[in-house]
This record gives structure tokens, sequence and C-alpha cells, in this order.
């Protein structure tokens, strides 16, 4: 039997990827459909240099794949909507002029209101393209847009292209899991390379898997009949070089030492929370919050209670279920409202801080002893370099200040095998057999899958190891 033609085809996928990882289509990924309304969020372009790189970005999607389509719809987003055109235009030189204006004077705004920007671009009945283009976290649920997306779009032929532009994890979650939803693409941009992830990049990597674990079966049955070239090649084409490499993937690493000490989100609001700060609705309302007065009244032979209090102020429910008389204070409301939107920039800078670079990965890893469990089943073979590159940040941003730490390979023995039970019985009996010597220990798993133990076996026989 020939192995030839599964190189070739392995040869093919890997052209067609380099082709899908060229300008706009890097960025955006391939545009189908010939009548296409363009979503944008612009509630994550607040800062200059983003701004500029963005509409950069959309000018090049404008100029190499919109131009292409016959008809197109411009909308841009954040709290508000504001679209180019009342409806879908034909395009030509003029309107594609108009369309590169457009994303010159694109502005930032505050919030990411995308149920709002659907409700209005689901009823251009013109359209069969619909391409979103997100940069931060959606103000709906994945439900809520799901729900309402999959309803407008039933009986209709309308496909829905979703992009994430440098987001957060959640983000990219929300609008992969909504593109899904209604059978639509989904794409992941990442300006600095940390992550990238696309619907046509898959299927052609699975594609290529078949054919590898093809070549590799030929290998083994007809060993003899296979000369060592088409054996380079197959290594050549492996998934995990079809991959984008990071920058400065292959340099070495630059340690940095972390400049505050990491804390848990739940230690944190220990300090900066509501309560610690005593801004707690009950905690600024108990100084003008009275209980109903009820006292017996001998003349009356019965209990009454008095109602000046409850005609003067207003009657609002407790914590502990009772009823108070509370007396508003309009300058001391005034000054919480003004602290409350204090602390809500604080928190945004908070989530921020845990958005990027390695802690966007693997959180906040704050244990002064730590061991990694990575996940390099077969199954994870063609996210080798992601594995790594994320491993490479974890080391220059979080290790520096550890007492010790300990990387863990793990689920090699099995080719398609997640067998987290040894691995967690490997990190519990041998790296953390003196436990008690060390403050605090953290132990944190990297993995793409569903291990092959049930979730109550695993936390069972995690307890026990412990």
């Amino acid at each position: 039997m020939c192995a030839m033609p599964f190189v070739r085809a392995i040869d093919l996928y890997q052209q067609r990827i380099q082709w899908l990882l060229q300008d706009s289509r890097k960025v955006f990924g391939l545009i189908k459909g010939n009548k296409v309304g363009l979503l944008v969020d612009v509630s994550h372009i607040s800062c200059r240099p983003r701004l500029l790189d963005f509409q950069k970005d959309l000018c090049c999607l404008i100029d190499e794949q919109l131009c292409y389509k016959k008809q197109l719809y411009c909308l841009s987003f954040s709290a508000e909507m504001s679209a180019l055109w009342e409806s879908p235009k034909n395009i030509n030189v003029h309107v594609l002029h108009e369309a590169r204006q457009w994303i010159k004077q694109l502005e930032p705004g505050r919030g990411c209101n995308l149920l709002k920007g659907l409700k209005h671009v689901f009823t251009m009945k013109e359209l069969n393209s619909l391409v979103l283009i997100v940069g931060s976290c959606p103000d709906q649920s994945l439900e809520i847009l799901s729900d309402y997306a999959q309803q407008c779009m039933l009986g209709r032929k309308l496909h829905l292209h979703a992009v994430t532009y440098d987001c957060s994890s959640p983000s990219q979650a929300v609008l992969k899991n909504l593109a899904e939803a209604v059978r639509g693409h989904y794409h992941c941009y990442s300006s600095k390379g940390e992550s990238f992830d696309s619907s046509d990049f898959q299927l052609l990597l699975q594609e290529s898997q078949k054919a590898k674990d093809l070549l590799g079966s030929i290998k083994q049955t007809f060993q003899r009949r296979i000369d060592d070239s088409v054996s380079t090649e197959f290594t050549r084409t492996a998934p995990c070089n079809f991959f984008p490499k990071p920058p400065k993937h292959e340099g070495p690493l630059v340690i940095q030492t972390p400049c505050i000490l990491a804390k848990t989100s739940k230690e944190w609001l220990k300090t900066y929370g509501l309560k610690a700060k005593k801004l707690n609705l009950y905690q600024v309302l108990a100084p003008n919050a009275f209980s109903p007065v009820e006292e017996f009244v001998p003349i009356l032979r019965k209990t009454v209670s008095s109602t000046l209090y409850e005609k003067a102020m207003i009657q609002f429910e407790w914590y502990d279920g009772t009823v108070k008389n509370i007396h508003v204070d309009l300058p001391m409301l005034y000054n919480y409202q003004k602290l409350l939107v204090k602390m809500v920039r604080i928190y945004e800078k908070r989530i921020d801080w845990l958005s990027v670079a390695s802690r966007r990965i693997w959180g906040s890893v704050c244990e002064r002893r730590v061991v990694i469990l990575v996940d390099v089943s077969v199954t994870n073979s063609m996210y080798v370099i992601r594995i790594q590159h994320s491993l490479r940040l974890l080391l220059e941003e979080q290790m520096s200040n550890k007492d010790c730490f300990n990387i863990i390979a793990v689920l090699r023995d099995c080719s398609w095998s997640r067998n987290l039970m040894s691995a967690l019985r490997r990190a519990v009996e041998i790296d953390f057999k003196d436990k008690d010597k060390h403050k605090s220990q953290g132990l944190y798993l990297l993995t793409t899958g569903i291990p092959d133990q049930e979730a109550v076996s695993i936390v069972t026989g995690f307890a026990i190891f412990l």
C-alpha cells in the first residue's frame, strides 16, 4: 500500500492552513456569503494604539475580502449602536470608500450590548452572512444570546461568523459557543500570538490528523515497504507544525520578578471587597435604620405599634428578614454612589490584570510550592506549541518567587488516554509527600479534554491521596 497520497494530502492541508494564516484571513478568518453584515464591537478600543491597529485590520478586511462581495452593511455597537447606512448597499467604489471612512471614524464606547446589535441586524433580511467582531465580554449571558440567535435564524439561510479580537478567555468562550449553537464559524485572534483558534483551522487539522493516523498504521503494517523519506516527510508535516509560533517562542526565557504579592481573588477581596471597605448596603444604611416600635398599652389591653416612623420613613427589608424603617440621607447616598463607582473601577482593573499574559491561562499562582501537570496525550499533539507557550509565560512571570516547583508531563503512556488519576497519584505521593513542611501548595492541571475516569472517582481518589 502506497503512503505517498497521504503525505501529499497532509502537505495540501498545510498549504491551505498557511494560506489561511495570511493577511486579513489570519485576523478575521475566511468570510463566507456575498451579502455581508459587519457588526463591530467598539467597547474594547479605548487606548489609541489599539484603536489604530484595529482600524488598520478592518480596512484590510474591506480591501482583501469584503470588496469582492455583492452587498455590505456596517454597524458598530457598545452600549449604543451606530449604523453607516439604513440598509445594505451594493458594493461599488463609492460604498467601499464610505466603509473605510466609517472605520477611520470609529469611536470607543462603554458596554458591549451585543443583543441590541443582533436585534437590529437580524431585521436586514437581505443579508446571508453576518460577521460579528467582538473585543470584550458581552453584557448578556450566552444563554440569552444563543436562544435569541437560534430563534431569529430558524428557517433562514444566514451564516454567523464570530470573531474575537484580542479578547479574554471568557469572551472567547461566549462567542465560540454562540457560533457553535447556530452552526456558524468561529475565529480567535490575538495580536500578541498568545492564542489562536479557528473553525476552518480545526477542520483541516482534524483531516490532517486522520491522514497522520492512517500513515502511522501503514508504517506499522508495511514498515519494510516504506522508505525513510516518507518517515521524514511524516515528521515534517506533523499537525503541531501548522500553528503559527508566538513571538520569541524559541528564544531564552526572560524571567520577571513579580512586583506585587500574588493573592487569590478571595484573599484580595478580604481587603478590597465591599464588606471590607464597609460599603455593603446594610453597613451604609445601618446608622439610619430603625426597628418598628411595639409596646403593650395597659389601658387598651393590647400591643400597639407606632405609625409615625412608617409614614416618615421608607420600609426596607433587612438581611435577617425583618423590616426596618430607613431614613434616606441624600448627601450620604450621593457620596455612597461615588464610592461604589470608584470600587467598580478597582475591580475592573483587577479583572484586566487577571486577563492578560500567563494569568489569563493559569490564573494567579499564589502558592509557595507548585506542581504543574501538563496533558501531552496524542489528542493534544496539534496543540504542542500552545502548551509550550503557556508554560513559557508561566515560568517567566509567576515562578521566580516560589520556594520550589515541578512540571510533570503526564499521560504519555497511552496514546489517546487521559489517565488523570495516575498523574495525580504521582504528584501527591512524590511531590507532596512532605506537604506539612510548606506554608502553601498548589496543583495546576493544563488539559484540553475529559479524563478517562469519572469526576467522582478522581475527587475521591485525590482526597485519599492527601
